[in-house]
């Protein structure tokens, strides 16, 4: 939540020659003028001037994190952003749900350079923050590729379209030509793993006529563990099957934390001028990430065992590939002076590919031959079939000025057409990751002859997709807008924006926006916006169907969430889902004093209503229910649905003084965010499934206290001669959450300490070093509410811990330019 006193445009940047110490030796005042694109569609405005509040984060405030990711990088520097651990969570270990003032991850709209990117394939199906949307994959985009990083913090659906409730991340590639930057960083958690290497290489060449910006980078990030001995002793040892040695002794069966990744990135900015009047530019970037995690461990005796392959039991792997590409190539151009153009194509896709390891389909060892025995082979391993989201995208924007007589300044007017196509995509597994035995008949009884009960179907730990979720399916959409900017006075400037989007299967909507400002002083003035919102279902949430191994009730159970064009949807009563739509309205100002003091406040609130959230396992509670669920070889159900209507409050403090000290700089920055969001109304279509069984009390929870309601960071950072040295204090308020056991337990608010220390050892070369987390801070145990997940080794907890269970963690980088 920083804002501009630290950001500079290309042309504020100093040479590397001019090292560390000039680099940060500009006035306060001169860092505040750099101009803001995201909020407004006119010539861009300084934070001192915006009507609503944006957050500018630079590519040195990113650095100076000692974080490797984006995500987590954010999560330090902006307390309205939060970046949730999650641990035993399939495909969201490896992209983690990202969410912008408490609300969800498909709630915030995120643009590359003011273009909206496509969302990620993935949707956060388990018990996480975030479950059952499906947002954008913020560690798509490596760190050595951003120039600097904008948030608006406000709801911007009618300027920016639908997704833009709770906010707008507008991420800003750099565009340099001038140097090549590599540099290389190594380090590890005080236990000694987590183990992260990045080495990344951002090069430019060209002029102002025709100029490339490429970033090359590669990073491995090692596993963290953190899961205690499994004694059990409530259950005596028991928990899907028996966890203990076999002389009776506790052991740790389980990896919880975070999951080892390999991620490589190729990212590119470049642009031109074709004639004195018209310009192009192309970016865009391709990841390749690897990740490892695991699933729960299977005991010797369990029937989803099977002794002659696991005669110790076995702890199933689950192995993912993310590949994401994006292509943006646009034509900017000069009318007549005073009214431009700028017209784009835009293409990008998000491709999730999940693999099981070190299982086994237990239906499909025990399947009868035939002969009196049992067949008593199966694959240990199977590619489980893959997600896909594509995105394509087509605008043409028109913006100039007006002259209105009654107008002591020209109106500037911005209207714009976007079509757009979205598409999403699920395909098969291996037969065996998904069958019922060979010949998946439901009426033939296969049984674990070894260890008894039924055996389950498909591979142990994530079964694969179907042929019956399999789905291609696309979407077409269309938006028109209008935005207007004008200074009635001198001190006063108004803004309105007005959006009509029509959405296949959502139908049609129109937001709008007012915002006002008023200058009471040079050093003082006063902002206010009043918006509608809308978000249309993604095509996530409406094809997205999979039958998964969850931990339902204590027992791990085949739940299927399905569709609701399903004839399961039908069943039940779920109908079609539909748009949600939200209120906002904020107030806040910003003081400045000289140069050495800024400070803004901002208080607002969000009301959205028919919120979609992906309902509870829906379990056979009733003769009807169990029905269905025998009839579709399951044992719990869910769907998505537009359940619950909430309403969100939140304070936003942010400041910042400088001043000189001992012969060096001493900058103080902080900044605080407070948010609640309540469940106003539960509501359920469906005549079988009553609202307390389709969103219960666990999941409310989650919604309201699942993330932190206070955030705070404080820094301070001295700069003198080569050397700067940084102290950066974050606090993460209360987390509530009763998923699993049923019994809500609260992880009481923990303050973490950053430190790091830069030193210029040349022109060209600087030594970095520090450490996160300095005094190995972790979550509050667990304990007596979580048995029996507590006694099994999650000794943290499992679903909402905001900064992970990870503890210190210090490292060391080297920056070379040349």
């Amino acid at each position: 939540m920083l804002m501009s006193f630290h950001v500079r445009s290309e042309e504020a940047q100093v040479a590397p020659s001019e090292g560390l110490n000039e680099l940060l030796d500009m006035s306060l005042q001169e860092l505040l003028e750099v101009i803001v694109t995201v909020g407004t569609r006119g010539a861009g405005r300084t934070t001192l001037d915006t009507l609503a509040p944006v957050d500018l984060i630079s590519t040195e405030e990113l650095r100076v994190t000692g974080q490797a990711e984006l995500g987590k990088a954010l999560q330090e520097i902006a307390p309205s952003f939060n970046f949730n651990n999650t641990t035993i969570s399939d495909g969201s270990d490896i992209i983690r749900p990202a969410t912008l003032r408490g609300l969800g991850p498909d709630q915030t709209l995120v643009l590359i350079n003011g273009k909206r990117r496509h969302q990620q394939a993935l949707v956060h199906v388990q018990e996480t923050v975030g479950k059952g949307s499906a947002g954008y994959d913020i560690n798509a985009i490596p760190l050595s590729s951003i120039d600097r990083i904008e948030i608006l913090r406000d709801g911007a659906a009618a300027q920016y379209g639908s997704d833009a409730i709770a906010g707008v991340i507008n991420i800003i590639l750099k565009k340099q030509t001038e140097k090549t930057l590599v540099q290389a960083e190594r380090g590890q958690t005080y236990a000694g793993d987590g183990a992260n290497a990045t080495i990344s290489l951002n090069s430019g060449i060209g002029n102002e006529h025709l100029w490339l910006n490429m970033t090359l980078e590669q990073r491995d990030r090692g596993e963290v563990n953190r899961a205690g001995v499994a004694d059990l002793t409530s259950t005596q040892g028991v928990f899907i099957g028996n966890w203990l040695t076999p002389d009776g002794n506790p052991v740790q069966r389980l990896r919880i934390g975070e999951a080892q990744s390999d991620n490589r990135y190729l990212w590119v900015n470049s642009g031109g001028q074709l004639t004195p009047r018209l310009s192009f530019y192309i970016l865009g970037g391709i990841s390749d990430r690897e990740g490892k995690s695991y699933g729960f461990f299977r005991g010797p005796d369990s029937e989803r065992t099977i002794p002659a392959l696991y005669p110790e039991g076995f702890l199933p792997e689950l192995l993912t590939r993310v590949e994401d590409e994006s292509i943006t190539a646009g034509l900017q151009g000069d009318i007549n002076g005073n009214w431009v153009f700028d017209t784009s194509l835009s293409w990008g896709q998000s491709e999730f590919n999940f693999f099981s390891n070190n299982s086994a389909n237990v239906s499909w060892y025990y399947e009868p031959n035939g002969q009196g025995s049992i067949i008593a082979q199966t694959p240990t391993s199977a590619n489980d079939g893959a997600l896909k989201y594509l995105q394509g995208a087509a605008n043409v924007d028109l913006s100039g000025d007006l002259v209105v007589q009654w107008l002591p300044e020209p109106l500037f007017v911005a209207v714009g057409v976007e079509l757009r196509k979205d598409a999403y995509r699920i395909t098969r597994g291996d037969p065996w990751s998904y069958l019922y035995g060979r010949s998946d008949n439901p009426r033939l009884n296969i049984t674990n002859i070894d260890n008894g009960g039924s055996a389950p179907p498909g591979i142990q730990g994530f079964p694969g997709f179907t042929p019956e979720t399999e789905v291609d399916e696309s979407r077409h959409s269309k938006a028109v807008y209008a935005d207007l900017e004008t200074s009635l006075s001198d001190s006063t400037m108004m803004a309105a924006a007005v959006r009509w989007e029509d959405y296949e299967f959502a139908g049609d909507n129109v937001t709008g926006k007012l915002s006002f400002r008023q200058e009471f002083a040079t050093d003082f003035a006063l902002r206010a916006t009043l918006s509608t919102g809308f978000r249309a279902p993604g095509v996530q949430q409406i094809y997205y169907a999979q039958v998964q191994t969850t931990l339902v009730d204590g027992d791990l159970r085949e739940t299927g969430t399905f569709n609701n064009t399903s004839d399961v949807a039908a069943h039940f009563g779920i109908p079609a889902l539909q748009e949600e739509t939200s209120r906002q309205a904020s107030i806040g100002f910003v003081m400045q004093h000289i140069d050495d003091f800024f400070l803004t406040v901002d208080i607002y609130q969000i009301d959205i209503d028919d919120r979609i959230v992906l309902s509870d396992p829906i379990v056979g509670f009733s003769d009807e229910v169990e029905r269905i669920l025998d009839a579709n070889q399951l044992g719990a159900a869910q769907f998505f649905t537009n359940a619950i209507d909430t309403r969100t409050r939140g304070l936003d403090v942010v400041g910042t003084y400088r001043s000189e000290l001992g012969g060096g700089t001493l900058k103080l920055q902080a900044a605080v965010g407070l948010v609640e969001t309540q469940v106003r109304a539960l509501n359920s279509s469906s005549a079988i499934v009553p609202s307390s069984r389709l969103f219960n009390a666990a999941q409310i929870e989650r919604i309201e206290k699942g993330q932190p309601r206070e955030r705070a960071t404080l820094s301070a950072s001295l700069v003198k001669d080569n050397w700067k040295s940084s102290v950066v204090m974050h606090y993460f308020g209360d987390v509530s959450g009763s998923a699993f056991t049923g019994i809500s337990q609260t992880w009481s608010g923990r303050w973490l300490t950053d430190i790091s220390f830069d030193y210029v050892v040349s022109d060209k070369v600087t030594i970095s070093m520090g450490a996160n987390n300095l005094f190995n801070i972790t979550p509050s145990h667990w304990g007596e509410a979580g048995k029996p997940l507590s006694e099994a080794g999650f000794t943290f907890g499992w679903e909402t811990l905001p900064f992970g269970i990870s503890g210190g963690y210090y490292y060391l980088r080297l920056k070379s330019s040349f």
